[in-house]
């Protein structure tokens, strides 16, 4: 409302317009501004409702009870389906009224004439055809004193200036004219115009100690016909605007044929401007050939400058023709469009409303924060995003740059996943906007693992079987030599087996992952920090980061097809296979320090707590 206010601000100030015309304009201004409104009082009032659900845990209870997120939408998707049709109607009937009422009005204001203030010490210059200077008025009585006044009325060469002591101007009771009231001066007027051929411009003075004038100027307001509206887009209902595009484009393509067979007929003919005898002659001579530069230079000089001024009045001719042709073309399809993207954007407005419902309502679900403040935020956030977006595809199909359906329903197409996805996460109860769930998918994608911190537990209900211990990390020491040997993973692997083998899953790497973490689980009973020192040194094993990317066989095999893809994540598996095995050897070189720290140090520590 105040970028439109503050566009048309000197077309309202100054005129002297009266309260009942404002008030119309700010009503129809604002009238104009619903369908924009309305997907974000929508967006508002879904995060503000199902944030205080989520803030006093109603969204909880009912999803104990059985109750979905859609099921609690249900009764509110019906409601914005209603608010959808309203604000298609709006658009389609009330709209086109409105804004056919806001800019007859504004036209109106416009050429209103400013109310009639003249200032002092300045020339004044809005009454058409005259410039009053003032030296010095009387607000309570409304004399004017040392008033200079140069009418232009008659043509500048026809001035006519007059110099009083002092005056008074009134309006007529009808306010279509100005009364003047001059005393005590002398007026000076041109008398050039009587005879022309004199060389001394005569003149004619007069002195007065009373002079009267009437003055032309219309300060009443007075609408324009509505008609001025008729060919603009906005004040059309989709009926309207359909029956306009059919008949701009029939008109479009008429005027491009009746151009073409112009050009055909005209400068593009090759006997055009010709006589019919150059015309046979031309005809008879098509059999030959001609070198047309050695006949340009065989010419005389008169002839030469004769052909290249033919040349040049005929492209002179011809380009100012065809700029006033495209400039005809150019006029109708910026017209079309214009009423193309009118149609369109009553249907995507229209839409908004449903879209930022299922954006507003699971974002409510999600954030669980009722009130003003942050969903007042989140929400002018995000109908940012969509003005810029939505403004951005408007232009770019009014200028033509894009097809103007495509321009209209970008926004919808860029938000209407987004509002499928937040919906689909809430009613799963899934993660959205838990910062550590993006941080640990980008470190498996990156290949980054975390390291182990395990620190002495207060309280140690069973102590680890240290008896068993060495033998249980002698069969993990087996298992792991065992798999090294098997996979060869120091090797570069084969990249058609590697994308065609039938097992996705390495299930070995699996067995013996989950047998060193059972291991791990366990010594970290222990109460000696000599061993938990140790198991800090076992690594974090990402277990399916050196197999293949997906479990489907066809992605995996489409993955392979695509050779720089394959080609990215055939290396990608190789640098994990080389990290697997120096992991391995890590699993092997730490178990051998905890069986050496078991038998030589805990050993006698562990006997002499028993006796």
């Amino acid at each position: 409302m105040m970028q439109f206010l503050w566009r048309y601000v000197d077309e309202l100030v100054g005129k002297g317009l009266e309260l009942h015309v404002l008030a119309q304009f700010f009503f129809y201004s604002a009238l104009t501004l619903v369908p924009a409104s309305l997907p974000l009082a929508v967006l508002l009032a879904a995060l503000i409702t199902f944030g205080n659900f989520g803030e006093r845990f109603e969204l909880l209870a009912m999803k104990a009870a059985g109750i979905s997120l859609l099921k609690v939408m249900r009764p509110l998707i019906v409601f914005t389906l209603i608010i959808c049709a309203v604000s298609f109607y709006f658009q389609n009937v009330i709209g086109p009224q409105a804004q056919t009422k806001l800019w007859t009005l504004l036209i109106s204001m416009k050429q209103k004439s400013p109310e009639l203030d003249i200032p002092e010490g300045v020339f004044y210059s809005e009454i058409e055809g005259y410039n009053l200077y003032v030296k010095h008025k009387n607000r309570d009585t409304g004399v004017l004193y040392d008033v200079l006044i140069y009418n232009f009325d008659k043509g500048f060469e026809n001035a006519q200036i007059i110099k009083a002591d002092s005056g008074k101007l009134e309006m007529t009771a009808d306010k279509r004219h100005l009364y003047l009231h001059l005393y005590s001066g002398e007026l000076f007027e041109n008398l050039a115009s009587q005879n022309m051929s004199q060389a001394n411009v005569p003149y004619r003075r007069e002195a007065f100690s009373e002079k009267h004038a009437i003055i032309e100027f219309n300060s009443d307001f007075s609408m324009v016909d509505a008609g001025v509206m008729s060919s603009q887009s906005n004040g059309k209902d989709m009926k309207m605007l359909q029956s306009a595009i059919d008949s701009m484009k029939i008109l479009t393509d008429s005027i491009g044929h009746a151009y073409y067979q112009q050009a055909m007929s005209g400068p593009y003919l090759v006997t055009s401007g010709l006589t019919k005898m150059d015309t046979v002659r031309i005809e008879h001579a098509r059999a030959k050939v001609y070198n047309l530069d050695s006949l340009f230079n065989s010419s005389t000089l008169l002839q030469k400058q004769k052909v290249l001024a033919s040349a040049l009045n005929r492209a002179e001719s011809t380009g100012s023709d065809w700029n006033f042709k495209s400039f005809n073309i150019t006029q109708t399809e910026s017209n079309l469009r214009r009423h193309m993207t009118a149609w369109h954007e009553k249907l995507t407005l229209s839409l908004a409303c449903l879209i930022f419902f299922f954006i507003g309502a699971p974002l409510g679900g999600i954030i669980r924060k009722g009130g003003i403040g942050m969903p007042v935020v989140v929400s002018v956030l995000i109908f940012i995003i969509y003005y810029i977006i939505n403004n951005t595809g408007y232009k770019m199909a009014r200028d033509g740059k894009w097809i103007v359906w495509m321009g209209m329903w970008t926004s919808t197409a860029v938000l209407a996943p987004l509002g499928a996805f937040l919906t689909y996460k809430s009613n799963n109860d899934s993660v959205v906007f838990n910062a550590d769930a993006y941080i640990n998918w980008f470190k498996k994608i990156a290949g980054i693992r975390s390291v182990r911190h395990l620190f002495r537990k207060e309280v140690i209900i069973i102590d680890p079987d240290y008896s068993r211990l060495s033998s249980d990390l002698n069969t993990l020491n087996i298992d792991c030599r065992s798999y090294a040997g098997k996979k060869k993973l120091v090797h570069a692997p084969n990249y058609f087996r590697m994308w065609m083998g039938a097992n996705i899953r390495d299930e070995d790497m699996v067995k013996i992952n989950d047998n060193m973490e059972r291991l791990v689980e366990e010594m970290s009973n222990t109460k000696y920090p000599s061993l938990l020192i140790l198991l800090n040194n076992y690594p974090v094993i990402p277990v399916h980061a050196h197999v293949r990317p997906f479990r489907n066989y066809w992605l995996n095999l489409l993955c392979g097809v695509i050779f720089p893809l394959g080609l990215f994540f055939y290396f990608r598996i190789w640098a994990f296979r080389l990290r697997l095995s120096k992991d391995l050897d890590r699993i092997i070189k730490t178990n051998e320090d905890v069986i050496n720290l078991i038998e030589t140090n805990l050993k006698n520590s562990i006997e002499n707590g028993k006796s």
